[in-house]
């Protein structure tokens, strides 16, 4: 693992961790935040690893659409279209907690799938 993919995975996590503490003090704007940042972080670090562009979100849904055909687990791109909503979230506010927390279980189901990718 090169460094700058340590830095993404070690981000990702971070991200992660803070969505959860955001939501137990119910700031949910930043636990949305945190979430999509999460999620970010770790397609940034698979698609380093691979040696794929990962510089904006069209390129991250890139990476995760050759991931999703690569693995054949279409949840991923849920999972991921669920982070973009709770980036848009951020901005917005119009997400209940239900929602957020929902949300963020699935960003960590998707966190948990791309950490055991194979590099």
């Amino acid at each position: 693992m090169t460094t700058k993919t340590r830095y993404y995975n070690s981000t990702g996590r971070d991200y992660l961790a803070k969505a959860q503490r955001y939501l137990a003090e119910d700031d949910l704007l930043q636990a949305s935040e945190k979430g999509w940042g999460a999620a970010a972080q770790m397609v940034k670090c698979v698609a380093d690893a691979r040696g794929w562009s990962h510089e904006g979100h069209r390129q991250l849904w890139s990476a995760v659409t050759r991931l999703v055909e690569e693995t054949g687990d279409q949840e991923m791109q849920t999972a991921f279209g669920l982070a973009g909503a709770l980036h848009t979230n951020f901005y917005e506010g119009w997400l209940p907690r239900e929602v957020v927390e929902n949300y963020l279980t699935q960003v960590e189901e998707l966190v948990s799938k791309l950490e055991a990718l194979p590099s």
